[in-house]
């Protein structure tokens, strides 16, 4: 009997599936090198692609972009202007080394506000942020606090900041999730993408890094930066890099194309200083993430307005009618091109338990939550199309059946009905008696009237008798 060879018949079959299935699917992102990565849909607030979001790591320089958010809203608060000439105070060098970023600030130089917001973004210049920091709240540890407030407010778990830089510190931790939540916050602030997408900056001051211009560090945006040329991405725009040696390389970056616009953040890369290789792996990681997202993800219209969602049965209304719910507006999301619409669900949740007419057009009965092939793409508001005219006498009657199925009115009627009743009776024995009496008194005046004419006939009588006595004599 001959030998049937298993392992290259296994072989041959898994070629034969492979060739009929896609080259490659949505899902399957490219491979990394960092330790942690989240890419988002920036329209909707998708995540498109996560790996070890909530990994607890070092920030580094990604820190500044809390700083940054402080200082523009105390610019919008009125509490600080972009002219201010600010001192830079003796604590305005803590926690640095030679190693550190600078732009040669030292104590007693003053400068403007604003150059202190661009050196911070452009230049990740580390004693600007202690300058912003004790300028705004009095004292570097004092401004340390109000970015650990702010980052509670925004909903970071797991931020705990130590300082205002990023610089190396026992403590000083984010993730790839929360930096994002701070950085959508920021994005919120026109002039924060302005600082942050500037490729170049010259100083207002020759005490600011000698008059020299900065270069932005994130590769992305120009090739006259720290880390050099071969990194630029035509459709990128700001965040900002980072780097030490617990932190690994990190970059925080936004590239729109074609309509697209996604944000990534990739933390804990390789690059010269922490794996001697000539690349820097927080660049490459995310260019090949947008690349993933501007080959694999198109926006798809998954619910159309004119789409029928659901029908909701409504009291009172004219013709026993329903309520037809649509989507308040089409939605259209970022999906993966091969993705199976079909496999679309909607979860109706109504605001009332029971609809009554009469309802305007285009009110908000409620909100469906959308999914597609099991995943939450959030809700949409649903409203009715066509108003929902009264049925009165249907109204009318419920209103009155209402009224009359409730206890207390069946008691009150009852006592009202027997008063009504007792009224009644008494009302009719009153009549009785006023007709007896009438009767009697019609009766009277008739014995009266008949006893009237009879002595005006007896008067009669005798007058004419007595004529009749006249005529004789």
């Amino acid at each position: 009997m001959k030998k049937i060879k298993i392992f290259p018949l296994l072989v041959a079959l898994v070629l034969l599936f492979a060739s009929l299935t896609p080259a490659a699917a949505a899902d399957a992102a490219p491979a990394l090198d960092g330790q942690a990565a989240l890419v988002v849909d920036l329209d909707s607030g998708n995540i498109l692609y996560e790996l070890n979001r909530d990994q607890v790591r070092a920030p580094a320089s990604l820190t500044k972009v809390m700083t940054t958010l402080l200082a523009l809203e105390a610019l919008e608060a009125g509490r600080v202007g972009l002219n201010d000439r600010v001192t830079a105070q003796n604590d305005c060098r803590q926690g640095m080394d030679e190693s550190s970023s600078t732009a040669g600030i030292t104590p007693g130089i003053v400068v403007s506000f604003r150059e202190l917001l661009y050196v911070t973004m452009v230049g990740s210049a580390n004693e600007a942020c202690n300058v912003i920091g004790s300028y705004l709240a009095g004292s570097v540890d004092k401004f340390v606090e109000q970015m650990n407030e702010r980052a509670a407010q925004l909903g970071c778990t797991q931020t705990h900041f130590v300082n205002t830089n990023g610089l190396p510190a026992e403590g000083h931790v984010s993730t790839a999730w929360d930096l994002y939540l701070i950085t959508r916050e920021a994005m919120q602030h026109p002039l924060f993408m302005e600082l942050a997408n500037t490729a170049s900056y010259e100083p207002e001051s020759i005490d600011v890094n000698g008059g020299a211009v900065m270069y932005n560090s994130n590769a992305l945006l120009t090739p006259y930066g720290h880390y050099g040329a071969g990194y630029e991405y035509p459709y990128a725009s700001g965040i900002k890099t980072g780097f030490t040696q617990a932190a690994g390389y990190c970059l925080i970056s936004t590239a729109e194309k074609e309509g697209v616009r996604a944000l990534v953040i990739v933390m804990g890369c390789r690059g010269l200083l922490n794996a001697q290789i000539n690349e820097y792996r927080n660049f490459s990681d995310t260019i090949h993430l947008y690349e993933w997202v501007f080959s694999n993800f198109s926006y798809q219209n998954v619910l159309a307005a004119s789409e029928t969602v659901t029908k909701v049965p409504v009291e009172f209304a004219q013709d026993n009618g329903q309520v037809i719910l649509h989507a308040i507006r089409d939605v259209s999301l970022l999906l993966p091109n091969d993705v199976d619409l079909t496999d679309r669900q909607t979860v109706v949740t109504l605001y009332e338990q029971k609809l009554r007419a009469p309802i305007e057009k285009d009110t908000v009965l409620g909100e469906a939550r959308i999914y597609v092939g099991g995943k939450d793409y959030g809700i949409v508001k649903l409203v009715n199309a066509v108003p929902v005219e009264l049925a009165r006498g249907q109204y009318m009657l419920q209103q009155l059946r209402a009224v009359f199925s409730k206890g207390w009115v069946i008691a009150l009627l009852a006592v009202l009905l027997a008063l009504f009743l007792a009224y009644l009776v008494l009302v009719t024995r009153y009549r009785r008696l006023r007709r007896k009496h009438l009767q009697a008194r019609r009766r009277a005046e008739r014995r009266r009237e008949a006893q009237r004419e009879a002595m005006r006939r007896a008067a009669e009588d005798a007058a004419e008798l007595d004529g009749k006595w006249k005529d004789l004599y």
